[in-house]
């Protein structure tokens, strides 16, 4: 081949291009954004409205239902689903991954502006945008000084506005979100007396604040040369201007004077704060919460420091004159620097590994450099390739790197032993280096690129898990293309000038006794085994049949179930709980308070109190967020190694109270919400919520049945079991209201500004927009009984109670009405136990409760189904498989192409369920040291083995061809020979290839979980197909014996051609 020729006598431009690639390779790698994983796309847009005030039942009937179906048929929505709470709707819409956010917000934007028929009290739809992997990287906590009595929570504007102002300017920070501080609100305060004296009505204060804070366009006026804009603007922007706010004025027809009755006189208007709806305590003490999300592609470490150098800015600065202190509770650096750091000791020491292997064969340390030097080319090299595509540096891509450590020299090793067999063999060196070369190109560029094409159906998978991979397949292939390259240039300009000592005498090596022994008997076995195999054609086609056919046993035996992702190993354990229908937010946070108390033993006294062995975990940081709906407790350990033992702690301390429900869970690495990667959604949708919710407590019966909660299989009901939560509801008697002057309105009205306050309208003071909120002067009535006795004004003057006009009773609501697909829902969310495999508790819960329900019947118009991780399980594994025959088939035909045969490339891919085997036997092999599941990742492995075993049959049939067509070697001959020369080679590559993938696989850490699985399944299918490859190769080879007979033919018809031609010519 030109190219290795021009190498070898060129080696001045060969080096300098090593060079070149060396320096680009470093100087790609300080611009590669670091993160903990591969930024994983799947746009999800978030349509929020609050309506303070307005029930479950309301905000589903007046704002849900109108936005839902506007939003209907979005292009590229994939699910709709959509939550009505009390005071807020929350429609959550997830798309493709392939849809354009920018032209879905658009699109929802123009959709939203034309409903019409929502409550004026509600607010304008917010837009929020998320990706799958939006994830806070930091939390922070904001708590006064000691001698600061000032509640905490009434700092929340001051965070707001400060903390939340300078961390949102952070470069690369996309959000920042602040919890538990208290909303500042304008308040006009009014005493029923009063109103009564005026002869006004709650109604009439609303309507004149509404109608006085406009700001309305009136068009434009032209005036000569120039164009006026027109506008009436009356905003109530101060508390005088409210208090100027006129709601009669009076004209006496004698005198001319006019009498006006305006805010200020009936009302003291002041400004406060809303009721509290959020609190939070860490550690026992109340607290204001602050994270910080990083923006897609952003440099995690980078984002951190400059966050961390914000905060003591912050701390020396604003804060530290308000008496307060920042601290930071929560780092996501901290576990991406370990992992980082563990994958890089790990490519290292592969590295070193892979050499040392490398010395033991060649017994010459310049052949062992230049085999060794593709390994930091490569991998340096591909860091361009990597920043040229956008790709991020993290535990995937890198785990992609290490394992190339050991796949990168293949080529290198078949290059170099060749050259190294015909130096023993007396030729010199240049001639050795060349002809080395030039006689294995066609075989390492077909393993090469059968390497490389297994990665192109990932490529375009638009799923979570094809995300995932593009990281590992971009490194894997850029690392083995650039190894290539490097085999037939670097490796033979080096060769000729360090494989021996003179270029023209024969090499030796030095003699190893009891390891030589070994692998002269090994290879006497192994051609004697092949002799006997290929000399009788049944022999042949019955270890072909024995091994394939064990293989395949085994490997169905011992498959394990199917994961989805795995978990990862965060120091964050969060348990979210669903209390009884009804809780208020002082009982919760009394629940919280139990919680401090049941917990505070494990308390770390400091940071480097991690406990003694046998002792108890220790903890480090315990939250405790507290809401009337749901309580989010989240702990962390002082030993990062440990934090799985903080579950059971919280587990007892949280679910003590009766009838709450819950998940408890380490933080998933993958995937939204607190469920992680894990959890199972059984729907339950129909339009009747009381049907729904039967069925959904007769599938919690089955599911603890079958997945008992002792054993730590989990369930958390959405929105619950129970339309539990306690009602008041009033019907007003229509008679005695018009008897009164009065409408159901009016009563509506009052009943809310006298109960808790009325959100009036949204103002302006300053830059912040608050609510402008109608009040009596008695805000919280404290028990049922005083809805009935609350104050309502008439028009003429009287002061009449609610039970006056109307009948009050006290029931039941639902708490929260969900929607899936337009349609009323109750989601159970499955968390099975940690030793359970996902796919086992997707089919318990698909023959043990869906089907026996569905087969005795469900109520009418009511439907059970799977979703969640369920779903996406279902889709990547199928996706998985069909990738998988794809890449088997292209590599097929990839092989067919470079033999110019459709036969030979069969038999190269008998070796593929061998590797398959191997993968298993590698998988089980790690489950008796640690627990490992099939998840996603590992299953890549898989893949990976289709284009990387192939390699070994390759050498085979490529030098039994070559002895064939090239030497016109007998078939029998040609077969055992190339066995032979190849034992060296394979069992090379192979051994650098495990051992430089070895450390990932037995290396514990944070992160290993993640790849730990595929290296298995890589080490254990490379081992065994290496040994049955030579089992199984030649047998087949000897099968075909007829066709090589062929080629052999072909060959002495030439030859007798060649030696013809010069007799013709004489």
């Amino acid at each position: 081949m030109r190219l290795i020729d021009l190498s070898v006598r060129r080696p001045v431009a060969v080096l300098a291009g090593v060079l070149i690639v060396m320096l680009l390779g470093w100087l790609s790698l300080t611009s590669i954004p670091i993160q903990l994983t591969p930024d994983v796309r799947k746009p999800l847009i978030i349509v929020e409205t609050a309506w303070r005030g307005g029930s479950p039942a309301e905000v589903e009937r007046e704002i849900v239902n109108r936005q839902e179906e506007a939003l209907k048929g979005l292009e590229g929505l994939e699910r709709m689903e959509s939550r009505s709470r009390r005071g807020s709707a929350q429609i959550l819409l997830t798309f493709v991954p392939s849809a354009s956010r920018e032209q879905s917000i658009l699109l929802i934007n123009n959709r939203l502006s034309q409903v019409s028929g929502t409550p004026e009290e509600a607010d304008e739809p917010r837009i929020i945008t998320r990706d799958t992997d939006d994830n806070p990287i930091a939390w922070f906590t904001v708590q006064p000084k000691p001698g600061n009595k000032r509640s905490i929570f009434t700092y929340g504007d001051f965070v707001e506005d400060v903390v939340r102002d300078r961390f949102e300017r952070v470069p690369g920070v996309a959000l920042v979100n602040v919890f538990g501080g208290d909303e500042s609100e304008l308040r006009v305060i009014v005493d029923p007396r009063n109103l009564a004296h005026y002869r006004l009505t709650a109604t009439d204060l609303a309507d004149a604040l509404r109608g006085t804070n406009v700001n309305v366009a009136a068009g434009e006026v032209d005036e000569g040369k120039r164009q006026y804009t027109v506008r009436t603007e009356s905003e109530l922007n101060s508390l005088q201007r409210v208090r100027s706010v006129v709601l009669r004025s009076v004209q006496d027809p004698v005198t001319g004077r006019v009498d006006r009755v305006t805010i200020g006189d009936i009302a003291r208007v002041e400004f406060g704060h809303k009721r509290a709806d959020t609190r939070i305590r860490t550690m026992g003490r109340n607290a204001i919460v602050v994270n910080a999300v990083r923006d897609t592609g952003a440099n995690v470490i980078d984002v951190m420091k400059n966050l961390r150098a914000t905060a003591d800015r912050l701390n020396a600065g604003p804060l530290a004159e308000n008496g307060l202190v920042l601290e930071q509770v929560y780092d996501d650096t901290l576990y991406i620097h370990s992992s980082i750091d563990l994958v890089t000791q790990n490519i290292w020491v592969g590295g070193v590994l892979a050499a040392l292997i490398l010395l033991l064969f060649l017994r010459s340390v310049g052949a062992t450099l230049s085999v060794s030097l593709a390994i930091p080319v490569s991998i340096v090299g591909s860091f361009v390739a990597m920043a040229a595509l956008g790709r991020s540096l993290n535990v995937i891509s890198l785990a992609g790197i290490a394992f190339a450590v050991g796949m990168v020299v293949d080529a290198a090793i078949v290059v170099l032993e060749n050259i190294f067999r015909h130096r023993e063999r007396g030729r010199g060196r240049l001639e050795s280096a060349i002809l080395g070369a030039s006689e294995v190109w066609g075989a390492i560029m077909a393993s090469a690129i059968t390497t490389v094409v297994v990665f192109a159906p990932i490529l375009v998978m638009d799923l979570v898990v094809g995300q995932l991979f593009r990281d590992i397949a971009v490194a894997l292939s850029v690392a083995v293309l650039l190894s290539l390259v490097v085999s037939i240039t670097v490796v033979p300009t080096l060769a000729a000038r360090l494989v021996g000592r003179d270029s023209a005498a024969k090499v030796s090596v030095a003699r190893i006794p009891v390891l030589d022994d070994f692998a002269a008997g090994f290879v006497a076995v192994v051609t004697g085994f092949t002799r006997l195999v290929i000399g009788n054609r049944a022999i042949a086609l019955g270890v072909v049949a024995a091994v394939c056919g064990v293989t395949a046993f085994f490997t169905w035996l011992f498959l394990p179930k199917l994961e989805y992702l795995p978990e990862g190993n965060r120091n964050l354990v969060i348990a979210i709980t669903l209390p009884p229908p009804g809780y208020n937010l002082e009982t919760t946070q009394e629940i919280a308070q139990d919680v401090e108390s049941e917990t505070r033993q494990f308390w770390a006294k400091d940071k480097n109190d991690i406990g003694k062995p046998g002792e108890p975990v220790r903890i480090e940081r315990l939250w405790f967020v507290a809401r009337s709906t749901t309580t989010i407790v989240a702990a962390s350990a002082t030993d990062p190694t440990r934090a799985a033992e903080l579950i059971p702690i919280l587990r007892r301390s949280v679910f003590r109270e009766p009838g709450t429900f819950g998940f408890v869970a380490q933080t998933s690495l993958f995937g939204r919400g607190f469920g992680g990667s894990r959890v199972i959604d059984l729907d339950i949708t129909g339009p009747n919520l009381e049907d729904n919710l039967d069925v959904a407590r007769d599938a919690v019966r089955v599911l603890n049945a079958e997945m008992p909660r002792r054993n730590g299989n989990q369930i958390r009901p959405q929105p619950g079991l129970e339309l539990g939560a306690p009602e008041v509801r009033v019907v007003p008697n229509l008679r005695r209201l018009a008897d009164n002057g009065l409408t159901a309105r009016d009563l509506g009205i009052t009943i809310d500004v006298f109960n808790d306050g009325m959100r009036v309208s949204e103002v302006t003071v300053g830059a912040k927009r608050i609510d402008l909120t109608l009040m009596g002067t008695d805000r919280n009535v404290t028990n049922t009984q005083g809805i009935a006795s609350l104050p309502v004004v008439t028009g003429s003057g009287r002061i009449l109670s609610v039970d006056n006009l109307a009948d009050v009773s006290v029931t039941e609501g639902p708490n929260q009405i969900l929607h899936l697909e337009r349609q009323r829902a109750v989601t159970l969310q499955i968390r099975p136990a940690p030793e359970m495999p996902l796919e086992t508790a997707i089919d318990i819960v698909r023959d043990k409760v869906i089907a026996p329900m569905r087969a005795a019947g469900l109520p009418e118009g009511v439907a059970i189904s799977l979703s969640g991780t369920a779903d996406e399980l279902q889709n990547t594994w199928q996706a998985m498989v069909t990738n998988l025959i794809i890449a088997m088939f292209v590599v097929y035909l990839v092989m067919a192409i470079l033999f110019e045969s459709f036969l030979y490339p069969l038999i190269i891919m008998f070796s593929v369920p061998l590797a398959t085997a191997g993968g298993v036997a590698g998988l089980v092999l790690l489950n008796v040291f640690t627990p490992q599941s099939l998840d996603m990742l590992t299953v890549l492995g898989f893949v990976i083995l289709v284009g990387t075993v192939v390699n070994n049959a390759i050498l085979l049939v490529h030098q039994t061809l070559h002895h064939i067509r090239s030497e016109g070697a007998v078939v029998a001959d040609a077969i055992v020979e190339a066995t032979r020369n190849r034992i060296r080679p394979i069992f090379m590559s192979t051994l650098t290839s495990v051992v430089g993938m070895l450390p990932l696989v037995v290396t514990p850490g944070a992160g290993s979980e993640l790849y730990r699985g595929l290296g298995s399944v890589v080490v254990g299918g490379l081992a065994l197909s290496a040994v049955l490859t030579l089992l199984i190769i030649p047998p087949l080879l000897s099968i075909v014996s007829g066709l090589l007979a062929r080629e052999r033919g072909k060959f002495m018809t030439n030859e007798a051609s060649a030696d013809a031609a010069p007799v013709a010519a004489e």
